[in-house]
C-alpha cells in the first residue's frame, strides 16, 4: 500500500483545509517544492497535489509551482483541482508532467465524457469521490449532490481507471480518524475491483496500521493519502511507509 503525502496549493502556498472549509485554512509553507522535496526524502512513494484555486476556478490556478514541483522531484505526481477538459488533461500528463490526474466534478456531471477521458489516457485518471455522508461533493467541495459515491462508482466498473480516490470530507483536516463507514465504503469499492486510495481522516499511525491490515485482506486498497498530520508531526511519514512497505 503506497503513502501518498498531499500537497493543497492556495496563492502559491502550502495550505490545509479542514472539512474542504476555504475559510478554515492553515498555510503550512511558502515554499511547495521545498515540501515536496522534504516528503520525498522521507520515503514518500507518490505525490498527491491539489490545486485548490483549480477546483474554485475549474482550470488548474497554480501551474508554475505544479510545474516546479514535478521537476524537482523523482518519484511521480498526481494532481487534482480544475481538470474538466480533455485539453487539460492532455496538457497535465504530456507537457507538465503530472503522472496522473485526478476528476471529480465532471466525472459526476458528464460521466459519459469522463468514460471517454479513461479510454483515451488508460489508467492515467482517476476518480475523486469526495463525499460528505456518502454523498458525492463537487466544485471544489462546495456543492452536495443527491448521488452516492458508491452509486457514482458503478457507472465505471471496467473503465481503464488509475484508482479511485475516496474522501470523507467530514474526517478531512480534522484530525479524528477514519470512521467505520468510511472503512466500510473503501472496501465496498475494492470489492467492485477499483483500486482504491483512502483520503480524509488519517491521522495516526494506528490509521496507518488499520487501513494496511485491510489491504490484506482486500489488495484492491492501494493507497493512504496524508495530509495534516504529517505536517503537525502526528504521523511520521517514514515510519508509515516502513510499515505498509514491509507489511507488518
Amino acid at each position: 500500500m503506497e503513502i501518498l503525502p498531499a500537497i493543497d496549493l492556495r496563492n502559491g502556498k502550502c495550505v490545509r483545509l479542514r472539512q474542504g472549509d476555504y475559510s478554515q485554512e492553515t498555510i503550512f509553507g511558502d515554499d511547495p517544492v521545498a515540501m515536496a522535496q522534504r516528503w520525498e526524502s522521507e520515503g514518500g512513494q507518490r505525490l498527491h497535489l491539489v490545486d485548490l484555486d483549480g477546483a474554485k476556478a475549474g482550470r488548474p490556478v497554480n501551474l508554475d509551482v505544479i510545474s516546479r514541483i514535478v521537476e524537482a522531484v523523482k518519484i511521480p505526481c498526481q494532481l487534482g483541482g480544475g481538470i474538466r477538459s480533455e485539453e487539460t488533461v492532455a496538457e497535465m500528463l504530456n507537457e507538465v508532467g503530472i503522472d496522473r490526474v485526478i476528476i471529480g466534478t465532471q466525472a459526476l456531471k458528464q460521466p459519459e465524457w469522463f468514460q471517454e477521458i479513461c479510454e483515451k489516457f488508460p489508467h492515467k485518471c482517476c476518480l475523486g469521490l469526495d463525499a460528505r455522508d456518502s454523498m458525492v461533493a463537487t466544485e471544489g467541495w462546495l456543492d452536495v449532490s443527491e448521488t452516492s459515491a458508491l452509486e457514482l462508482a458503478n457507472c465505471f466498473v471496467g473503465v481503464p481507471l488509475a484508482a479511485v480516490i475516496y474522501t470523507n470530507i467530514a474526517n478531512d483536516g480534522m484530525m479524528q480518524g477514519i470512521d467505520d463507514g468510511t472503512m466500510s465504503d473503501f472496501v465496498e469499492l475494492a470489492k467492485r475491483g477499483f483500486p482504491v486510495i483512502a483520503s480524509g481522516g488519517v491521522t495516526t499511525i494506528e490509521d496507518i496500521v488499520r487501513l494496511n491490515e485491510l489491504s490484506k485482506q482486500h489488495p484492491n486498497l492501494v493507497g493512504a493519502i496524508t495530509g495534516r498530520a504529517i505536517y503537525e508531526g502526528k504521523i511520521d511519514l517514514a515510519e508509515a511507509v516502513r510499515i505498509t512497505a514491509s507489511n507488518e
